[in-house]
């Protein structure tokens, strides 16, 4: 009998410890935040159906290619130049931030904008270019935006990923600026209004916000890459065209953009007044770009020397 009594008394008090183990084991996975992927998340998103318009201009396996004739500020002065938007849709890797080889479920369906502009100051030339990747959905941040310019004093760089918050890097050869690493919460990105006005500029955010402004104007200008306030808003330019107005009171800096009201909503030129040159030749000057020839087509397979007649059609 007291055999039987130590039995049941051991059968109890391992029960206990084995419903005491399960419950501490639920209470942990309940304390640990669950981990979601960035590429999850893109796979989990309710996608919204793009209009066979769209579908149509934008994946007939071209690009659309744009020139413009080219005023830009720089040092104080005005300098001729061109400039060249590459728009063309591409898969992205979203967990990796790199257009995708191949076909992958995780895929981040974006339209990606390659700004380009070349021009001279004195004796030494400028090349610049803007990547900036957007998804088709319209739904969120752009994933990745990076920049690079090129002149005789050296290379500056800057990219910006979407991840749990814009994680930047920028590489200079300024020593104030130099190698920085840093993070930044997220807002409106300038960068990604270029390609919401190609997707759909009903969807362009109007009224005040505090904004990121363009990698290209923080870079060149030597600002610190930071949200700024500012006001923005959309207004009817003739019967044809809309002007998108961002205002940056703090930096003295207004961006007008002007594209086609109907679809495929075509950017036919812009102007960006900012204060432009150091000390006594600082001045407020205007920036402007006016729309060449556009043409579409597959560029990455025409890099023959039979192909250098396309520059001719695009007038550079």
């Amino acid at each position: 009998m007291m055999k039987w009594m130590k039995f049941e008394f051991l059968l109890i008090i391992f029960s206990l410890s084995v419903i005491s183990l399960e419950s501490c084991a639920q209470s942990e996975k309940k304390e640990k935040p669950e981990q979601t992927t960035t590429a999850e998340k893109a796979s989990t998103k309710t996608k919204k159906n793009l209009s066979a318009e769209f579908k149509t201009y934008w994946y007939s396996g071209n690009a659309e290619i744009t020139s413009y004739k080219l005023d830009q500020a720089r040092y104080g002065e005005m300098r001729g130049g061109n400039a060249v938007l590459i728009y063309v849709t591409e898969p992205f890797l979203a967990d990796k931030q790199v257009k995708a080889d191949g076909s992958n479920p995780t895929n981040i369906p974006v339209l990606k904008l390659n700004s380009v502009k070349n021009y001279i100051t004195g004796i030494y030339p400028y090349s610049l270019m803007t990547s900036s990747f957007y998804p088709v959905q319209d739904d969120t941040h752009a994933v990745k935006l990076s920049f690079s310019a090129q002149e005789w004093c050296g290379h500056i760089y800057a990219q910006l990923n979407n991840r749990e918050q814009f994680e930047l890097v920028s590489h200079s050869y300024f020593e104030s600026e130099a190698d920085q690493e840093f993070s930044l919460e997220k807002t409106i990105l300038e960068n990604e209004l270029w390609n919401k006005i190609r997707i759909n500029p009903e969807n362009l955010p109007v009224g005040s916000y505090d904004i990121i402004p363009s990698l290209e104007y923080i870079r060149q200008t030597h600002k610190t890459l930071k949200a700024y306030p500012a006001t923005l808003s959309l207004e009817a330019k003739n019967d044809t065209l809309q002007t998108y107005t961002l205002t940056y009171p703090e930096l003295e800096r207004t961006l007008k953009i002007d594209f086609t009201k109907a679809f495929p909503h075509t950017i036919e030129g812009w102007s960006e007044t900012y204060i432009s040159g150091y000390g006594n030749k600082a001045k407020s000057l205007t920036t402007t770009a006016i729309k060449n020839k556009t043409i579409i087509t597959p560029y990455w397979q025409q890099n023959k020397n039979s192909d250098l007649f396309l520059r001719d059609s695009l007038g550079l």
